[in-house]
């Protein structure tokens, strides 16, 4: 077994080496005057079991031609298998034909991961389950709830009540309200464009209760902070958010410091540098990607990886 990185979260990469006690392999990538990527793979490979370690976020499409590259790079050296890790699918949210002469782009980079020589697939919490499907090669789709649950459950939030801030996350939160034995409610939203949102309507009972908003990820954090605006004006009387990922923006740091937000938990499935003054915890999923790759090294089950914590 041999893990790789590109560039997109080298301190990700070396935290899963560190839980499987392997050194990250050696790769030299440089860029061409034009931006053209050049990787050279500095060990061989011919046999291996390779996992190459490389999120989508910001800029995405850098990081994903980094992927694809490495992945040729690996396969015409020889390796047996190729499972390309991604604790980051930017691409996921297009996954869809909503509109009019619109791409599905979550399709047409699975089609290029496959072309590429991914044998596997790893990633965590994809904006749509329904993603795992474009995969026509075996996917492990992880999931950061039983992370974060087990950090909720340490903190007194009183009175809770789940939200999701818009009616796509609806089963996602039904999951931590489950788990949390704790009331649901929805935040009905409307979206103009990538950036903007509004919050029209709540439904379910938020007034004098705490309100942890669930999602699976944010950038902008427009539509977390406008559910949070509307669930204040309804009457709650703390608002806190959990998502899986926050590959946040300068706007996404600003939008949260000016919001009814009190507090926000996430991982650290992208880099994103976050402005000390913001109230963030960043959970560590390094171990959660390394046993997962540990156990499908070893052809072992990845079931108890999905089992939520004890209440």
């Amino acid at each position: 077994m041999k893990i790789f990185s590109g560039t997109s979260h080298h301190t990700f990469a070396r935290g899963v080496c560190d839980y499987l006690r392997i050194s990250l392999g050696a790769i030299e990538l440089s860029t061409f005057p034009d931006g053209e990527t050049f990787i050279q793979i500095r060990e061989s490979v011919r046999g291996g079991d390779i996992f190459i370690i490389q999120g989508t976020h910001f800029p995405a499409n850098d990081h994903a031609m980094e992927m694809l590259i490495m992945m040729d790079a690996i396969r015409r050296a020889s390796a047996a298998r190729i499972t390309a890790v991604l604790p980051y699918f930017g691409y996921s949210r297009q996954d869809r034909k909503d509109k009019p002469r619109v791409p599905i782009t979550a399709k047409l980079m699975a089609n290029l991961l496959i072309s590429a020589g991914a044998n596997r697939i790893l990633a965590m919490d994809l904006h749509a389950p329904q993603v795992t499907g474009f995969f026509d090669i075996p996917m492990d789709h992880l999931s950061a709830a039983p992370t974060l649950l087990g950090h909720i459950r340490k903190q007194n939030y009183g009175n809770m009540t789940i939200c999701s801030p818009d009616a796509g996350g609806m089963r996602r939160a039904a999951t931590y309200a489950d788990a949390l034995n704790c009331p649901l409610a929805l935040v009905v939203k409307r979206r103009f464009d990538g950036v903007h949102a509004e919050a029209v309507d709540v439904i379910g009972e938020v007034a004098g209760r705490d309100i942890l908003l669930i999602d699976d990820t944010t950038e902008t954090a427009e539509t977390l902070t406008t559910a949070a605006k509307l669930l204040k004006e309804r009457g709650a009387l703390s608002i806190r958010a959990a998502v899986s990922h926050a590959p946040l923006t300068a706007l996404g740091q600003e939008n949260l410091k000016n919001s009814a937000i009190d507090s926000l938990l996430t991982t650290n499935s992208t880099p994103t540098p976050f402005d000390i003054s913001l109230p963030i915890t960043k959970l560590d999923i390094c171990p959660l990607f390394g046993e997962a790759i540990r156990r499908i090294h070893g052809n072992g089950s990845l079931a108890e990886l999905f089992e939520f914590p004890k209440f």
